[in-house]
């Protein structure tokens, strides 16, 4: 039996997925590098850290992990209707905002239709289109980097699905509007949903869209995460939003069981921690602020930001790839933008004061050399 006669029945549209990209574990550059430590400012996490209430919920929770958790996430959807003010019933809990791409991918599409996206923007997006058998139509931002939406429109045919946006956007941090947004959603076929991906708005300065009036619509979808203002990466908790006949259709295809124990309680926790909210989005402005200042100085171009970081464009013939690898050797984890499309752009996210003065210390010895 030949080798190719040996091969799992992979489909095409499987076996040409990229794989996804994540960004540098701190230890795994500490190792490599042999260095006593390290700053990581290239996964927009909270340098914060986490909720402390939700550490003291969490270690108090740990003696129940033999037993099954709550299945559909109750508590915590309860928790956040009534944050929010939108029912429980249009409330969705899942293991990471990539989860609800997957699921509504998984649910929506299939062979001869269509999502449409930016480029760049989210990567899952994109794939999980293509792993359900869908084409991904990925629309170039228009000028400052933002959201083409005359673009987007023209590609949201009949065969449209799922329309992605990220607001802020990633990697640019660009930002939409009320009207931008409602413009959009009446340009878009009946058939087509409208999936707003709001993992930093809350660190938006600007005024924030009315997801209630957007919601009404029914045919748009809400994404947040505990990931980012409440630094809850490691948990993987989010949850969506979306009128109730809308989430209890998608709710039947994700896994139950799909949120732990741990996770649903420090959610629940992080929701009352307002005072922890407040410290991160203070620390957060003011390192933007900082950053917005000090990279022009260094020969960067900083790009305006709604999101907890900002995206630079380095010195003409500096490739993003070459700076970051540098910065590594100087104990400092940026995010090169090459896998974006951007190879002349890194993407920096906030952190505290002692972590800028080794940022910005690496890179004026990186540009100097």
């Amino acid at each position: 039996m030949s080798e190719e006669d040996q091969a799992p029945p992979i489909p095409d549209h499987i076996r040409d997925l990229a794989a996804y990209q994540p960004g540098r574990l701190i230890e795994d550059v500490i190792e490599e590098m042999g260095l006593a430590t390290a700053v990581k400012l290239a996964s927009n996490e909270n340098s914060l850290g986490p909720s402390p209430l939700a550490v003291e919920r969490i270690g108090r929770a740990l003696w129940g992990l033999a037993r099954y958790g709550d299945a559909d996430s109750r508590r915590l959807r309860e928790a956040i209707s009534r944050k929010v003010g939108h029912p429980a019933a249009g409330v969705m809990a899942g293991n990471g905002s990539s989860e609800f791409i997957l699921v509504m991918a998984h649910a929506l599409l299939g062979p001869g239709l269509t999502a449409v996206m930016s480029r760049p923007s989210f990567t899952l997006y994109a794939k999980n289109a293509q792993a359900a058998g869908a084409r991904a139509i990925e629309v170039p931002l228009g000028p400052g980097h933002g959201h083409d939406l005359e673009g987007i429109l023209r590609q949201a045919g009949p065969e449209a699905r799922l329309v992605f946006i990220d607001n802020p956007l990633n990697p640019t941090g660009a930002f939409l509007g009320q009207g931008e947004i409602e413009r959009l959603l009446r340009g878009l076929p009946r058939t087509a949903i409208l999936v707003l991906d709001e993992a930093y708005a809350d660190f938006a300065r600007a005024p924030r869209p009315d997801y209630g009036r957007l919601l009404a619509d029914g045919r748009v979808v809400i994404l947040r995460t505990f990931s980012k203002v409440m630094g809850l990466a490691g948990l993987r908790a989010a949850y969506a939003l979306a009128a109730p006949p809308l989430a209890q259709a998608l709710n039947k295809v994700r896994q139950p069981f799909n949120l732990n124990n741990l996770a649903q309680v420090g959610a629940m926790a992080a929701l009352e921690d307002e005072g922890h909210v407040r410290r991160t989005l203070e620390m957060t402005w003011s390192a933007l602020d900082r950053l917005g200042r000090e990279l022009p100085a260094l020969g960067l171009e900083v790009f305006p930001t709604q999101a907890n970081f900002v995206m630079a464009g380095l010195p003409d013939g500096l490739l993003a790839d070459d700076f970051a690898k540098k910065m590594l050797t100087e104990g400092v984890i940026v995010r090169s933008l090459s896998s974006f499309g951007l190879p002349g752009h890194v993407r920096i996210n906030a952190g505290l004061e002692p972590e800028l003065e080794a940022l910005l210390g690496a890179m004026a010895k990186v540009l100097a050399a």
